[in-house]
């Protein structure tokens, strides 16, 4: 949804800037032998836009994620999902944060190797992810670890999630286990990271959406995204579940990127990733432990023919209504409940997405998620968020000023606007 651009350009280490029963988690490796696994942060991967890409060379990448359920024991994921070359990273290190907002520092004594089949250097093949071994740090709910990556060779950063809303740093050298780095670069994107779980039976609630669930317009650094609030809410109600958040702007329902030739979209349509019905297996189905969806897709596929994307790719209600639907029977058929939020009203918003016939069909979607029975159960977020006196607008308390964007409070009541006796 979002058209804000966050390109990266890296010279010599430098930025040139219904009430159910939970479904249970899934058990890893042999029955009997390993422990199960639930998500406790996630990163939807993208391509990146044509043109040559950022290289990294012997630089590190630290990363800050704010995890939603703790344990003892974590394992992370790495992604070479787009690259179309083996991506070699020479060591991988977790550690709890020490302070708050862009601070990339680690506390003392909490620093682990993390290894893949023992070892601490490895070769992930084009077009694959890795998962890490299990490593023994103790971290508790709702904390942030840090995630680095040490790339020696020369690495064209294929793969990504470009919308962090997190300051995460590059600096020379290998320094991943260093307590504080001196930052050649600082980006708010996700780089060769998309997951990290924890040894616990919690099951995992995975929220699947464009801009509005990744984070759009709302303050960096202080993860105020919903899914992060709603984590927030269930740790408040002693209810233990991981809340992965596989939201990217500009995800479409329907249709992968598409920008028309010569237009300024295509500088970055690429990191708006592809179809939810596309990305579903590999970003919902596979997050561990995952046993709960939460569903906001739509307003894109309204919106983005005729300015990001051709005019040709203009969908109706009943084309929305199928794809949901998809949604539905895929969820279903991992064993997941699906859950669908209807979409935010946006008159008047800034992007040129509002029209008459556009607010029709929004409207024809949401009346048959709240009243056609399909979803396991529904997330009203347009009620939550809508102005009392014209309702197809948002409310200007929640307004980023965008008039489609929620800001901080406005994802605030979104997280509040989920029901949480669907996780007891």
């Amino acid at each position: 949804m979002s058209t804000r651009r966050e390109l990266l350009a890296l010279a010599s280490g430098a930025a040139v800037a219904a009430t159910l029963p939970a479904a249970p988690a899934r058990a890893a490796g042999r029955p009997g032998d390993s422990p199960r696994w639930t998500g406790t942060w996630a990163a939807a991967p993208t391509t990146v836009p044509p043109g040559p890409p950022a290289v990294l060379e012997n630089q590190t990448v630290r990363h800050v994620v704010h995890v939603s359920t703790g344990g003892d024991r974590l394992r992370v994921r790495l992604t070479n999902e787009f690259g179309e070359q083996p991506l070699v990273v020479g060591e991988v290190r977790v550690a709890r944060r020490a302070g708050t907002g862009a601070s990339t520092a680690t506390r003392p004594g909490t620093d682990r190797p993390v290894t893949f089949g023992g070892r601490t250097a490895v070769t992930i093949p084009a077009g694959a992810p890795l998962v890490s071994d299990p490593v023994h740090l103790p971290f508790p709910a709702g904390t942030e670890l840090t995630v680095s990556l040490y790339l020696p060779q020369r690495t064209p950063v294929t793969t990504l999630a470009a919308f962090a809303f997190q300051d995460n740093v590059i600096a020379a050298g290998n320094v991943t286990a260093a307590r504080t780095v001196t930052p050649g670069a600082v980006v708010a994107q996700n780089l060769f990271l998309s997951g990290v779980s924890v040894a616990s039976p919690a099951g995992a609630i995975v929220t699947l959406g464009d801009s509005i669930t990744n984070g759009a317009v709302t303050t960096a650094n202080l993860s105020h995204r919903w899914p992060d609030l709603l984590a927030q809410r269930l740790r408040a109600a002693r209810l233990d579940r991981g809340v992965v958040n596989v939201g990217v702007s500009g995800n479409r329902l329907l249709h992968d990127p598409n920008p028309p030739a010569g237009s300024g979209a295509e500088a970055y349509a690429a990191y708006f990733a592809q179809s939810a019905l596309r990305r579903f297996d590999r970003d919902v189905v596979a997050q561990p432990g995952a046993a709960h969806l939460i569903v906001l897709l739509g307003v894109n596929d309204l919106g983005h023919p005729g300015t990001t994307a051709p005019a040709s790719e203009t969908v109706s209600a009943d084309d929305l209504i199928a794809g949901h639907r998809q949604l539905i029977a895929r969820a279903h058929q991992a064993g997941l409940r699906a859950y669908g939020a209807t979409v935010l009203p946006f008159k008047d918003d800034t992007l040129g997405f509002y029209s008459v016939e556009n607010e029709r069909k929004r409207a024809a979607l949401n009346r048959w998620i709240r009243t056609g029975g399909e979803y396991d159960a529904v997330v009203d977020f347009d009620a939550a968020v809508r102005d009392r006196t014209d309702p197809l607008r948002l409310a200007s308390a929640y307004d980023s000023g965008d008039h489609l964007h929620p800001n901080d409070a406005g994802m605030a009541a979104l997280a509040a606007a989920v029901p949480l006796r669907l996780f007891r």
